[in-house]
Protein backbone atom coordinates (compact mmCIF):
# COMPACT_ATOMS: atom_id res chain seq x y z
CA UNK A 1 0.00 0.00 0.00
CA UNK A 2 1.07 3.36 -0.86
CA UNK A 3 1.64 5.79 2.13
CA UNK A 4 0.44 9.22 0.30
CA UNK A 5 -2.72 8.19 0.29
CA UNK A 6 -3.22 8.52 3.53
CA UNK A 7 -4.18 12.01 5.65
CA UNK A 8 -2.31 13.18 8.64
CA UNK A 9 -5.49 11.69 10.95
CA UNK A 10 -5.32 8.11 8.62
CA UNK A 11 -1.85 7.74 9.54
CA UNK A 12 -2.91 8.74 13.24
CA UNK A 13 -5.52 5.69 13.49
CA UNK A 14 -3.08 3.64 11.77
CA UNK A 15 -0.28 4.21 14.29
CA UNK A 16 -3.08 3.52 16.93
CA UNK A 17 -4.22 0.41 15.91
CA UNK A 18 -0.60 -0.84 16.00
CA UNK A 19 -0.41 0.62 19.86
CA UNK A 20 1.69 3.43 19.16
CA UNK A 21 0.60 6.94 20.34
CA UNK A 22 -1.68 9.02 17.78
CA UNK A 23 1.05 12.06 17.49
CA UNK A 24 3.36 9.81 16.06
CA UNK A 25 1.61 10.71 12.49
CA UNK A 26 3.13 14.54 12.88
CA UNK A 27 6.63 12.61 13.25
CA UNK A 28 5.36 10.96 9.92
CA UNK A 29 3.95 13.03 8.05
CA UNK A 30 6.55 16.02 8.72
CA UNK A 31 9.45 13.17 7.60
CA UNK A 32 7.67 12.25 4.45
CA UNK A 33 6.49 15.95 2.79
CA UNK A 34 8.82 18.01 4.85
CA UNK A 35 11.74 16.00 4.61
CA UNK A 36 10.72 14.04 1.85
CA UNK A 37 12.80 11.12 2.94
CA UNK A 38 13.07 8.37 0.58
CA UNK A 39 12.94 5.44 3.24
CA UNK A 40 11.53 4.82 6.64
CA UNK A 41 15.18 3.88 8.28
CA UNK A 42 15.83 7.73 7.68
CA UNK A 43 13.31 8.48 10.16
CA UNK A 44 15.24 9.03 13.40
CA UNK A 45 12.90 9.47 16.11
CA UNK A 46 10.26 6.69 15.18
CA UNK A 47 11.48 3.89 17.03
CA UNK A 48 13.04 0.78 15.30
CA UNK A 49 10.48 -1.97 15.63
CA UNK A 50 7.72 0.21 14.71
CA UNK A 51 9.69 1.19 11.18
CA UNK A 52 9.66 -2.38 10.42
CA UNK A 53 5.96 -2.69 10.72
CA UNK A 54 5.80 0.27 8.61
CA UNK A 55 8.15 -1.21 5.88
CA UNK A 56 6.21 -4.34 5.31
CA UNK A 57 2.55 -2.47 5.60
CA UNK A 58 3.40 0.62 2.78
CA UNK A 59 6.23 1.58 0.27
CA UNK A 60 7.63 5.11 -0.55
CA UNK A 61 7.81 4.49 -4.19
CA UNK A 62 7.64 7.99 -6.24
CA UNK A 63 6.15 7.72 -9.44
CA UNK A 64 8.53 6.39 -12.67
CA UNK A 65 9.26 9.19 -15.38
CA UNK A 66 8.47 7.98 -19.00
CA UNK A 67 9.35 11.16 -20.82
CA UNK A 68 10.68 14.71 -20.02
CA UNK A 69 9.98 17.41 -21.98
CA UNK A 70 11.55 21.02 -21.54
CA UNK A 71 10.18 23.99 -22.66
CA UNK A 72 12.62 27.06 -23.29
CA UNK A 73 10.30 28.74 -20.95
CA UNK A 74 10.98 25.93 -18.48
CA UNK A 75 7.85 24.19 -18.67
CA UNK A 76 8.24 20.80 -18.11
CA UNK A 77 5.89 17.88 -18.56
CA UNK A 78 6.10 14.88 -17.72
CA UNK A 79 4.74 11.73 -18.65
CA UNK A 80 4.34 9.37 -15.90
CA UNK A 81 3.79 5.48 -15.68
CA UNK A 82 1.65 4.32 -12.86
CA UNK A 83 2.19 0.82 -11.01
CA UNK A 84 -0.23 -0.98 -13.13
CA UNK A 85 1.36 0.50 -16.77
CA UNK A 86 -1.05 3.64 -17.25
CA UNK A 87 0.48 6.81 -18.51
CA UNK A 88 -0.20 10.17 -16.96
CA UNK A 89 0.64 14.01 -17.69
CA UNK A 90 1.95 16.14 -15.32
CA UNK A 91 3.39 19.85 -16.11
CA UNK A 92 5.33 21.71 -13.81
CA UNK A 93 5.42 25.52 -14.30
CA UNK A 94 7.95 28.74 -13.26
CA UNK A 95 6.22 31.34 -12.40
CA UNK A 96 7.17 34.63 -10.49
CA UNK A 97 5.42 33.68 -7.72
CA UNK A 98 6.59 30.17 -7.50
CA UNK A 99 6.16 26.65 -9.02
CA UNK A 100 2.87 25.20 -9.81
CA UNK A 101 2.18 21.93 -10.95
CA UNK A 102 -0.47 20.96 -13.12
CA UNK A 103 -2.14 17.39 -11.65
CA UNK A 104 -4.35 14.89 -12.95
CA UNK A 105 -7.21 13.27 -11.89
CA UNK A 106 -8.10 10.13 -14.10
CA UNK A 107 -6.53 7.75 -16.81
CA UNK A 108 -8.27 9.21 -19.63
CA UNK A 109 -11.30 11.48 -19.81
CA UNK A 110 -14.81 10.98 -20.69
CA UNK A 111 -16.06 14.50 -21.07
CA UNK A 112 -15.59 14.19 -24.81
CA UNK A 113 -15.05 18.63 -25.12
CA UNK A 114 -14.33 18.82 -29.21
CA UNK A 115 -10.84 20.85 -28.60
CA UNK A 116 -9.15 18.94 -26.19
CA UNK A 117 -6.72 16.24 -26.58
CA UNK A 118 -7.82 14.51 -23.04
CA UNK A 119 -10.62 13.46 -24.37
CA UNK A 120 -9.03 11.37 -27.47
CA UNK A 121 -8.41 8.44 -25.15
CA UNK A 122 -11.26 7.86 -22.82
CA UNK A 123 -11.55 7.06 -19.40
CA UNK A 124 -10.01 4.07 -17.94
CA UNK A 125 -10.23 4.63 -14.35
CA UNK A 126 -9.78 7.35 -11.77
CA UNK A 127 -6.66 8.17 -10.22
CA UNK A 128 -6.53 7.27 -5.89
CA UNK A 129 -5.34 9.97 -4.00
CA UNK A 130 -1.48 8.75 -3.41
CA UNK A 131 -1.30 8.88 -7.35
CA UNK A 132 -2.57 12.87 -7.15
CA UNK A 133 0.00 13.41 -4.23
CA UNK A 134 2.82 11.43 -6.10
CA UNK A 135 2.50 14.02 -8.87
CA UNK A 136 3.49 16.83 -6.87
CA UNK A 137 5.64 14.71 -4.68
CA UNK A 138 7.52 13.15 -7.45
CA UNK A 139 8.67 16.29 -8.97
CA UNK A 140 9.12 18.59 -6.06
CA UNK A 141 11.89 15.52 -5.50
CA UNK A 142 13.01 14.83 -9.30
CA UNK A 143 13.46 19.07 -9.40
CA UNK A 144 14.66 19.47 -6.24
CA UNK A 145 12.82 22.59 -6.20
CA UNK A 146 9.14 23.84 -3.40
CA UNK A 147 5.93 23.22 -5.10
CA UNK A 148 3.63 26.53 -4.11
CA UNK A 149 0.64 26.06 -6.20
CA UNK A 150 -1.36 23.15 -7.73
CA UNK A 151 -3.64 23.55 -10.07
CA UNK A 152 -6.01 20.35 -10.50
CA UNK A 153 -6.28 21.11 -14.26
CA UNK A 154 -4.79 17.80 -16.01
CA UNK A 155 -6.35 14.63 -17.97
CA UNK A 156 -9.74 14.00 -16.81
CA UNK A 157 -12.47 15.74 -14.79
CA UNK A 158 -11.96 16.37 -11.09
CA UNK A 159 -15.42 16.46 -9.77
CA UNK A 160 -15.59 12.96 -11.95
CA UNK A 161 -13.25 11.65 -9.33
CA UNK A 162 -14.88 13.54 -6.65
CA UNK A 163 -13.87 11.47 -3.46
CA UNK A 164 -10.06 11.00 -4.41
CA UNK A 165 -9.79 14.66 -5.34
CA UNK A 166 -11.07 15.73 -2.26
CA UNK A 167 -8.53 13.87 -0.31
CA UNK A 168 -5.91 14.66 -2.08
CA UNK A 169 -6.63 18.31 -1.25
CA UNK A 170 -6.40 17.73 2.53
CA UNK A 171 -3.12 16.11 2.61
CA UNK A 172 -1.18 17.98 0.43
CA UNK A 173 -3.05 21.21 2.19
CA UNK A 174 -1.66 19.91 5.82
CA UNK A 175 0.18 22.09 7.56
CA UNK A 176 2.38 19.57 9.29
CA UNK A 177 2.97 18.30 5.13
CA UNK A 178 3.32 20.27 1.57
CA UNK A 179 1.37 22.78 3.06
CA UNK A 180 0.41 24.30 0.25
CA UNK A 181 -2.00 26.99 0.88
CA UNK A 182 -6.09 26.28 -0.01
CA UNK A 183 -5.78 29.80 -1.64
CA UNK A 184 -2.84 28.79 -3.87
CA UNK A 185 -4.75 25.61 -5.18
CA UNK A 186 -7.40 25.51 -8.19
CA UNK A 187 -9.99 22.60 -9.25
CA UNK A 188 -10.74 23.07 -12.49
CA UNK A 189 -14.42 21.55 -13.89
CA UNK A 190 -16.24 21.40 -17.19
CA UNK A 191 -19.53 21.85 -15.59
CA UNK A 192 -20.61 18.85 -13.29
CA UNK A 193 -23.02 20.63 -11.92
CA UNK A 194 -24.36 18.63 -8.35
CA UNK A 195 -20.87 18.63 -7.35
CA UNK A 196 -20.55 22.56 -7.74
CA UNK A 197 -22.99 22.61 -5.00
CA UNK A 198 -21.46 19.71 -3.33
CA UNK A 199 -18.18 21.32 -3.49
CA UNK A 200 -19.59 24.53 -1.77
CA UNK A 201 -19.58 23.14 1.46
CA UNK A 202 -15.88 21.93 0.98
CA UNK A 203 -14.18 23.06 4.36
CA UNK A 204 -11.07 23.88 2.89
CA UNK A 205 -11.44 27.33 0.73
CA UNK A 206 -9.53 26.30 -2.24
CA UNK A 207 -10.43 27.97 -5.65
CA UNK A 208 -13.01 26.59 -8.18
CA UNK A 209 -12.09 27.53 -11.79
CA UNK A 210 -15.17 26.54 -14.36
CA UNK A 211 -13.87 25.85 -17.56
CA UNK A 212 -16.66 27.88 -19.57
CA UNK A 213 -15.31 28.59 -23.47
CA UNK A 214 -18.58 29.65 -24.59
CA UNK A 215 -21.36 32.28 -23.99
CA UNK A 216 -24.36 30.68 -24.89
CA UNK A 217 -25.76 26.72 -25.60
CA UNK A 218 -25.48 26.89 -28.76
CA UNK A 219 -22.17 27.02 -29.08
CA UNK A 220 -20.97 25.41 -25.88
CA UNK A 221 -23.21 22.23 -26.62
CA UNK A 222 -20.91 22.29 -30.03
CA UNK A 223 -17.73 21.83 -28.49
CA UNK A 224 -18.34 20.58 -24.70
CA UNK A 225 -21.32 17.47 -24.57
CA UNK A 226 -21.34 18.18 -20.83
CA UNK A 227 -23.63 21.66 -21.74
CA UNK A 228 -26.16 18.85 -22.93
CA UNK A 229 -26.27 17.01 -19.25
CA UNK A 230 -26.20 20.51 -17.67
CA UNK A 231 -26.68 23.73 -19.80
CA UNK A 232 -24.96 27.36 -19.36
CA UNK A 233 -27.83 28.74 -17.03
CA UNK A 234 -27.53 26.12 -14.47
CA UNK A 235 -24.07 26.22 -15.09
CA UNK A 236 -24.58 29.87 -14.16
CA UNK A 237 -26.91 29.25 -11.23
CA UNK A 238 -24.72 27.02 -9.79
CA UNK A 239 -21.95 29.55 -9.87
CA UNK A 240 -23.88 31.82 -8.41
CA UNK A 241 -24.89 29.99 -5.60
CA UNK A 242 -21.11 28.84 -4.92
CA UNK A 243 -19.69 32.50 -4.92
CA UNK A 244 -22.86 33.51 -2.17
CA UNK A 245 -21.97 30.51 0.36
CA UNK A 246 -18.27 30.44 0.12
CA UNK A 247 -18.32 34.44 -0.50
CA UNK A 248 -14.85 33.54 -3.22
CA UNK A 249 -14.23 34.57 -6.60
CA UNK A 250 -14.37 31.78 -9.37
CA UNK A 251 -11.63 31.56 -12.06
CA UNK A 252 -13.65 31.82 -15.73
CA UNK A 253 -11.57 29.38 -17.94
CA UNK A 254 -12.09 30.37 -21.49
CA UNK A 255 -10.00 29.02 -24.65
CA UNK A 256 -10.18 31.31 -27.55
CA UNK A 257 -10.84 29.48 -30.87
CA UNK A 258 -10.96 30.99 -34.35
CA UNK A 259 -14.18 31.52 -35.76
CA UNK A 260 -15.86 29.95 -33.10
CA UNK A 261 -16.33 31.75 -29.83
CA UNK A 262 -13.75 34.56 -30.32
CA UNK A 263 -16.23 37.10 -32.27
CA UNK A 264 -17.48 40.37 -30.47
CA UNK A 265 -20.40 39.20 -30.31
CA UNK A 266 -19.56 36.81 -28.28
CA UNK A 267 -17.66 38.87 -26.12
CA UNK A 268 -20.51 41.35 -25.35
CA UNK A 269 -22.71 37.73 -24.61
CA UNK A 270 -20.09 36.41 -22.22
CA UNK A 271 -20.14 40.07 -20.20
CA UNK A 272 -23.45 39.82 -20.51
CA UNK A 273 -23.81 36.21 -18.80
CA UNK A 274 -21.47 37.19 -16.06
CA UNK A 275 -22.48 40.33 -14.95
CA UNK A 276 -22.86 40.92 -11.62
CA UNK A 277 -20.86 37.49 -10.80
CA UNK A 278 -17.63 38.24 -8.04
CA UNK A 279 -15.66 36.04 -10.98
CA UNK A 280 -12.41 36.22 -13.09
CA UNK A 281 -12.44 35.46 -16.55
CA UNK A 282 -9.10 34.15 -17.82
CA UNK A 283 -9.00 34.15 -21.52
CA UNK A 284 -6.28 31.11 -23.10
CA UNK A 285 -4.56 31.08 -26.02
CA UNK A 286 -5.27 27.65 -27.83
CA UNK A 287 -2.58 24.71 -27.92
CA UNK A 288 -4.01 23.62 -31.11
CA UNK A 289 -3.93 18.86 -31.57
CA UNK A 290 -3.35 17.93 -34.97
CA UNK A 291 -5.87 15.56 -35.07
CA UNK A 292 -8.30 18.47 -34.36
CA UNK A 293 -10.11 21.36 -36.71
CA UNK A 294 -9.78 24.45 -34.09
CA UNK A 295 -7.53 26.94 -35.13
CA UNK A 296 -5.89 29.17 -32.64
CA UNK A 297 -7.46 32.84 -32.30
CA UNK A 298 -6.18 35.46 -33.86
CA UNK A 299 -4.20 37.63 -32.11
CA UNK A 300 -5.98 41.04 -32.98
CA UNK A 301 -9.19 39.09 -32.26
CA UNK A 302 -7.80 37.80 -28.99
CA UNK A 303 -6.95 41.80 -28.53
CA UNK A 304 -10.11 42.93 -29.27
CA UNK A 305 -12.30 40.20 -26.98
CA UNK A 306 -10.05 41.29 -24.22
CA UNK A 307 -10.85 45.13 -24.80
CA UNK A 308 -14.39 44.57 -25.11
CA UNK A 309 -14.70 42.42 -21.89
CA UNK A 310 -12.14 45.12 -20.29
CA UNK A 311 -14.54 47.95 -21.64
CA UNK A 312 -17.59 45.78 -19.88
CA UNK A 313 -15.77 45.83 -16.15
CA UNK A 314 -15.08 42.60 -16.21
CA UNK A 315 -11.98 41.88 -14.50
CA UNK A 316 -9.95 39.73 -17.04
CA UNK A 317 -6.96 38.73 -18.12
CA UNK A 318 -5.13 37.11 -21.39
CA UNK A 319 -2.96 34.17 -19.97
CA UNK A 320 0.67 34.10 -21.25
CA UNK A 321 1.20 31.31 -23.37
CA UNK A 322 3.24 28.83 -21.59
CA UNK A 323 5.14 25.77 -23.13
CA UNK A 324 4.15 26.54 -26.55
CA UNK A 325 7.62 24.64 -27.89
CA UNK A 326 6.97 21.16 -26.75
CA UNK A 327 3.37 19.00 -26.75
CA UNK A 328 1.46 21.47 -24.48
CA UNK A 329 -2.00 20.99 -25.34
CA UNK A 330 -3.40 18.99 -21.75
CA UNK A 331 -3.37 15.32 -23.13
CA UNK A 332 -1.41 15.43 -26.11
CA UNK A 333 2.05 13.78 -24.95
CA UNK A 334 0.04 11.05 -23.56
CA UNK A 335 -1.71 10.58 -26.83
CA UNK A 336 1.18 10.65 -28.71
CA UNK A 337 2.96 8.35 -26.94
CA UNK A 338 0.34 5.47 -26.87
CA UNK A 339 0.05 6.25 -30.74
Amino acid sequence: MNIYGLTKEDIGEYCVSKGEKPFKSTQIFEWLYRQKVRSFEEMTNIKKSFLEILKSDFNLKLLDVKTRQESSDGTIKYLFELADGNLIETVLMNHNYGYSVCVTSEVGCNMGCAFCASGMKKKIRNLEAYEMVLQVLSVSVLENIRVSHIVVMGIGEPFDNYDNVIKFLKIVNDPKGLEIGARHISVSTCGVVPKIYEYANFDLQVNLAISLHAPNNKIRNEIMPINRAYDINELVEAISFYIEKTNSRVTIEYILLDGINDTPSCAHELANLLNGLNVYINLIPYNEVIEKPYKRSKKENMKAFFDILKKRGMNVTLRKEQGGDIDAACGQLRSKHIK
